[in-house]
């Protein structure tokens, strides 16, 4: 459903940008996983052709993104997408439009790839939103209506987001004695002072390339607030690791940037969470992989990550006062139950020892809770204890 501007309509117009956008890279140009990533889009497009020709009602199959359609794999220890779908058809009323805007959001990343451009999600809405010629209707009335359709067309092409070109803000940070190439510019990540490297959202090979490496393993931490006491601690020149963060959930970016670390570079990678459902739940989505993004799986999550604390039977182990309890609530508690539940969690015998130490204590702890103990107790005594004794939960 290619953007027409109506006749009626002023000059300087989005839909006039469009049609002045810069020419197509031609496609022997291309790196080749923009190669591949296009021709997933043509032979989209390719489908529908042939079916009008045909006189046939064009349809796309949309692999379903619910929690039917997702199953945990034991054997790759990963969370994997189902084989239902839902058909999407032209010529059905109440499917006619998010057709329509599937192919509208193809048609978009299309003209980036030939481009070779990006742009944020919140980019790509603009760019594809306008009023259909002849009518009062928008192609999207609300963002929330584009988004859905963007992850349609990334399970439907099994292509990332970052692969059609469309990033989302960045959000994660990483400091460690590590030298990349980010778009041509060679980083040290040793010497990027209390910020560190801002971990983008497109971290794929033909983006960021590995050049030197000094690190024995990776520590994930979950907030920034606790990243800095490591960063200014110089946790990651003593232990020689690199030291990352994701902003709490950690973003795509971050996620595809560990997989790549560890899988590339042979990094293990310890996870130092709280001890709350949510970090159970970050701890989850690092190693097994996200129900949302099951279709991404095996391309993000990271089975061999290890969960290093805070532990319940921390509270105890370290001598915290009780002013750093925070009570559980009824969401808590109905959170851990769900996450014990999980069938990758349902058959460890610590982890089911560890939630339900949670439960009875009544209670959950930040890991900014050892700053009680001394400020920089997390960093000369937590960590490097834990760490020296294997003391980890898997």
């Amino acid at each position: 459903m290619p953007a027409k501007r109506p006749r009626s309509a002023p000059r300087g117009t989005a839909n006039d940008a469009a049609a002045a956008r810069a020419p197509a890279v031609p496609r022997d140009k291309l790196p080749a996983v923009d190669r591949k990533t296009l021709g997933l889009i043509v032979d989209l497009a390719d489908a529908v052709a042939t079916a009008a020709v045909k006189r046939r009602d064009p349809w796309l199959d949309i692999p379903a993104r619910n929690l039917s359609n997702v199953r945990f794999n034991k054997a790759r220890k990963i969370v994997e997408m189902g084989g239902q779908t839902n058909r999407r058809q032209l010529f059905n009323l109440s499917q006619a439009k998010s057709y329509m805007q599937t192919l509208l959001v193809a048609t978009g990343c299309k003209s980036l790839i030939d481009q070779q451009k990006s742009t944020s999600i919140r980019g790509l809405y603009y760019l594809l939103k306008h009023t259909i010629e002849g009518t009062r209707e928008e192609t999207f009335a609300t963002q929330e209506e584009c988004d859905p359709i963007i992850e349609d067309l990334e399970v439907t092409l099994q292509s990332l987001r970052e692969e059609l070109h469309v990033y989302a803000s960045n959000r994660g940070g990483m400091v460690g004695p590590i030298t990349l190439v980010d778009s041509g510019d060679e980083i040290d990540c040793s010497r990027m002072g209390s910020g560190g490297y801002s971990i983008p959202s497109i971290v794929e090979a033909n983006v960021i390339r590995f050049k030197e490496c000094d690190a024995k393993f990776i520590l994930h931490v979950e907030k920034d607030t606790v990243w800095r006491r490591f960063n200014e601690d110089k946790f990651w020149r003593k232990h020689s690791c690199l030291l990352t963060h994701g902003g709490g959930q950690p973003p795509r970016g971050v996620r595809r940037m560990l997989y790549r670390l560890h899988h590339e570079l042979k990094l293990p990678v310890y996870c130092l969470l709280d001890n709350d459902p949510w970090g159970y739940y970050i701890y989850s989505v690092l190693k097994q992989g996200s129900i949302n993004l099951a279709y991404e799986s095996k391309r993000m999550a990271i089975p061999e990550a290890r969960f290093l604390g805070l532990r319940s039977r921390d509270y105890q182990r370290c001598g915290l006062s009780p002013s750093v309890q925070i009570a559980l609530a009824d969401a808590d508690i109905k959170r851990a139950k769900q996450i014990a539940a999980y069938p990758w969690f349902a058959g460890k015998k610590a982890w089911q020892k560890e939630i339900e130490t949670m439960l009875t204590n009544g209670f959950k702890l930040e890991v900014e809770s050892l700053i009680s103990k001394d400020i920089s107790y997390v960093t000369e005594v937590y960590t490097p204890e834990r760490l020296a004794e294997s003391d980890w939960l898997d």
